[in-house]
C-alpha cells in the first residue's frame, strides 16, 4: 500500500504545476486546463484524506468539486469560442477590449 504522503505530495505538485500554468500561459485554454489540474488537486487531497480518517466525506466533496469543475468547463469553453469568433484569438494579451 502506498504511505498517505505520497497522495499529499503527489496534490501539492499537481496544484503547483497547475498554479504555475495559470501565472505563465496566456491562452485561455491553456488557462481552463491549469484550473482543471488544481481541481483534480483538491480532489486527490480531499479523497486521500478521507481515506485516512476512513470516512466519506472526502469522495462526497470531490464529487461535487467535479460537478463543478465540469460547470466551469462548459462557461469557460463558451467563453473561448466567443473569443475566438469576435476576436480570432484566444491570447489574453489581445483581449483588451474587455476592460472598458
Amino acid at each position: 500500500m502506498i504511505p498517505i504522503g505520497h497522495y499529499f505530495v503527489l496534490s501539492a505538485l499537481l496544484f503547483s504545476i497547475g498554479l504555475l500554468g495559470i501565472l505563465i500561459r496566456r491562452n485561455v485554454l491553456l488557462i481552463l486546463l491549469s484550473i482543471e489540474i488544481m481541481l483534480n488537486a483538491a480532489n486527490l487531497m480531499f479523497i486521500a484524506g478521507a481515506s485516512l480518517h476512513g470516512r466519506l466525506d472526502g469522495q462526497i466533496a470531490a464529487f461535487f468539486v467535479m460537478v463543478i469543475a465540469a460547470a466551469e468547463v462548459t462557461v469557460g469553453l463558451a467563453i473561448a469560442v466567443l473569443l475566438f469568433r469576435k476576436q480570432n484569438s484566444v491570447d489574453t494579451n489581445e483581449i483588451k477590449w474587455l476592460k472598458g
